[in-house]
């Protein structure tokens, strides 16, 4: 199957965007704001249905729109928001009223632009079989820049993460790393929705991550754990599909609900056996 360029293309995109998505992932669920990156690109669609509206690409629109609302979210007041129940139940509220909003919008845009039904599919399902070299040059560019910001914002970000309080003391400046990292969100969830869709890039993002932290990984073991894992999804995925016909973000979001369960019943028995001892 490597014969082919557009596969060589699908598997040189997907290892990006899973490098990215682990990582980027790893800290999302860790600081509890899951539900905020699934938003994002959500209000990505939004954007990419405008863009189109106005003739620009649709990874473009996407990238902004999500950058803008990556910002917005992380200007937010920072500190541990997991403890206060009220102000986490308002947030959500909002972030899913916004989320509803940016879908309703978006089918607008594809309503006014008369975009056809499989330019409809390829954006809220992903097309990583479609991918050009000229969208992989973009994509290769927008994970690198990524990837470079995340490493600067690495330690403040798992220090802020852990105990923003004592972050703060320490001199952490909280509400501009949470806006560095939410647009780092956005990037992620922007080329991520080009590969395995806007509704299905939240398994990639959350999946992988969410089986590190359950395993109780330290930071760095579990932020190589997540990465590989992500990675492994989505070229396993690129895989059954060459050789079965389903869908590749099919596999790739079963794989991650699969390895997640795996995940829970490894901790799960671990537990049970310390309780036993």
């Amino acid at each position: 199957m490597l014969h082919y360029e557009f596969m060589q293309n699908a598997f040189m995109a997907s290892g990006v965007v899973a490098v990215l998505c682990g990582l980027v992932g790893w800290f999302l669920v860790l600081r509890g704001q899951s539900f905020a990156g699934h938003a994002l690109s959500h209000i990505g669609f939004a954007g990419a249905t405008g863009a189109v509206l106005i003739g620009m690409t649709p990874l473009t629109g996407m990238v902004l729109s999500a950058l803008a609302a990556g910002l917005v979210l992380g200007w937010e007041p920072q500190g541990d928001l997991r403890a206060n129940a009220a102000s986490a139940s308002q947030r959500d509220s909002v972030i899913g009223l916004v989320l509803a909003a940016s879908l309703g919008l978006g089918l607008l845009f594809l309503q006014m632009a008369h975009t056809p039904a499989s330019s409809t599919t390829a954006l809220l399902f992903g097309n990583v079989l479609g991918v050009d070299r000229a969208t992989l040059r973009m994509l290769l560019a927008l994970g690198g820049v990524s990837l470079a910001g995340l490493c600067v914002l690495g330690r403040p970000l798992l220090f802020a993460s852990l105990d923003p309080d004592l972050a703060a003391a320490r001199g952490v400046r909280l509400r501009v790393v949470a806006c560095g990292f939410m647009m780092l969100v956005a990037l992620a969830t922007a080329i991520g929705s080009r590969t395995i869709g806007i509704l299905l890039v939240f398994s990639l993002l959350v999946g992988p991550a969410s089986c590190t932290l359950r395993l109780g990984l330290s930071p760095w073991a579990g932020l190589l754990v997540s990465a590989l894992l992500a990675l492994a999804l989505s070229w396993g995925g690129l895989v059954v599909a060459w050789y079965t016909g389903v869908p590749v973000s099919f596999c790739i979001s079963a794989g991650a609900a699969l390895c997640y369960l795996l995940a829970r019943a490894i901790a799960n028995r671990g537990l049970i056996a310390a309780a036993r001892s």
